[in-house]
């Protein structure tokens, strides 16, 4: 058991959540949350939204605005909940029914579970939170008024993260890129340049600023608890923000079906929880139930795994020298190569491009990288913990390396140092690569407008 959680839980009992603001100014609107722990410090954590190259159609100030600007806020506490992890949340501004507070508890506790993992934390969903609302919402918010609160313009927004799941939904849905706005949270230029590649300009991107409160990070320098909370949920919220704002009624992410399975072997320790099929079907439901704004927030490519993505984002080369996913060289924009999502991107398409062209993406061939055998192992299944990284699953990742071995010994290739290892220790069969690329995840909430893409994409990496 973590000593300083029951510590600073004796010390710190109180979190609260204060109030929330909308500064519309003309050229941006700003959200800014007031969290306070007493006896320790204030946090005041901001998001500013771009608006220049926007029409907003919505009021950045109606009740439904507030009612977003608010569930943000939500999910923001939980970054400044955690150095302390106070046992009581007190909510002072906002509605929460009891179906609410329930609903942000399982957000909270699946999000938070690699956090409690990592620092040896044992604790329970009934005791890690009890959330105190002074405010109980008594009824649902549905059937907004079209005319009065809420106009749609028909738009979709794509989120760009700049790795190669958003290219391929750029890619795939371009016949729609006249109602297609994509959205970034803080500038990277693997973002920009992803969604330049996809053919779109400056003005048909939402650009989104998270401003992170000094004081946690003071905190986090002085030895408070600290570890990864459910980032992609702040997503959902800031991107439904701008979706009210433009009158944009699809919100279309690129998680894939694997983002379902856990990191520990036999618990329930996911890593991606908030790009899960659970958090994305919950955060629908209480879109519409809290908000009662008929967006529909959806993954293009949930019923696809990861092997399929590779393909199908390696099917045109225009995005290889641009697309980025390591988070460690994300500032400079480089691949760092010494990471684990790096080793996993370079697996997962390693089976449909040339070693050559692997090297020419990443500047150097991982797999003789003899340092990196131990996140390899992680990544293979080799050893019970999976990377606390955005990754594949352990079949997923052993069929891209047995179908890469096989393409370099049919090439005629030496095999590096790191397949040489991996081929040498498994049986050598190719029927999971197969079956792959045939799958098809039904547990997904993809609208019936956006299905035409999936068959086209389908039809494509079906074919062994």
């Amino acid at each position: 058991m973590n000593e300083k959680f029951e510590s600073f839980r004796q010390q710190y009992k109180e979190f609260i959540y204060k109030d929330y603001h909308i500064d519309v100014q003309d050229d941006s609107v700003t959200l800014t949350f007031d969290f306070e722990v007493p006896g320790l410090c204030e946090f005041h954590p901001s998001n500013k939204i771009r608006t220049t190259n926007l029409k907003v159609l919505n009021n950045p100030t109606s009740e439904i605005a507030k009612r977003i600007a608010f569930s943000l806020g939500m999910v923001e506490l939980i970054s400044y909940w955690k150095p302390m992890c106070p046992p009581v949340t007190k909510v002072l501004c906002g509605e929460l029914s009891e179906e609410d507070v329930l609903w942000w508890k399982q957000l909270y506790f699946g999000g938070l579970g690699e956090f409690f993992y990592t620092n040896n934390i044992e604790t329970s969903f009934e005791e890690f939170m009890t959330i105190e609302c002074d405010s109980p919402k008594a009824v649902a918010y549905e059937n907004v008024n079209e005319s009065q609160e809420w106009q749609s313009a028909g738009l979709k927004i794509i989120p760009v993260g700049g790795g190669k799941d958003s290219n391929v939904t750029m890619e795939l849905t371009k016949s729609m890129a006249e109602k297609v706005f994509c959205f970034t949270v803080n500038d990277q230029p693997a973002r920009e340049e992803s969604a330049k590649c996809a053919g779109y300009s400056d003005d048909k991107i939402i650009r989104t600023y998270r401003t992170l409160d000094q004081n946690m990070l003071k905190l986090n320098k002085e030895g408070f608890l600290n570890g990864h909370t459910p980032f992609s949920a702040i997503v959902a919220f800031l991107s439904a923000y701008c979706a009210y704002l433009i009158g944009a009624d699809h919100i279309v992410l690129s998680n894939e079906s694997s983002a379902n399975e856990s990191n520990i072997e036999g618990m329930s320790v996911n890593h991606q929880y908030s790009k899960s099929y659970e958090f994305e079907h919950n955060f629908y439901n209480y879109f519409a139930d809290y908000v009662g704004v008929p967006i529909k927030y959806f993954s293009l490519l949930r019923a696809f795994n990861e092997l399929q993505i590779a393909k199908q984002f390696c099917k045109t080369d225009k995005y290889l020298k641009v697309f980025r996913s390591c988070n460690a060289g994300s500032k400079k924009n480089v691949w760092c190569c010494n990471c684990a999502k790096c080793l996993f991107v370079y697996i997962i398409i390693s089976p449909f491009l040339s070693s050559s062209k692997m090297v020419e993406i990443f500047g150097e061939n991982l797999f003789e990288r003899a340092d990196l055998k131990d996140i390899f192992d992680g990544l293979v299944g080799f050893s019970p913990v999976k990377p606390f990284e955005c990754v594949g699953t352990h079949i997923e990742i052993n069929a891209a390396l047995l179908k890469t071995a096989e393409n370099y010994l049919e090439n005629g290739e030496k095999l590096p140092f790191l397949l040489e290892y991996y081929y040498e220790k498994v049986p050598h069969k190719n029927g999971d690569y197969k079956a792959l690329l045939t799958d098809y995840c039904a547990e997904n909430d993809i609208p019936e407008e956006f299905l035409p893409f999936v068959k086209e994409m389908y039809e494509y990496v079906s074919i062994c």
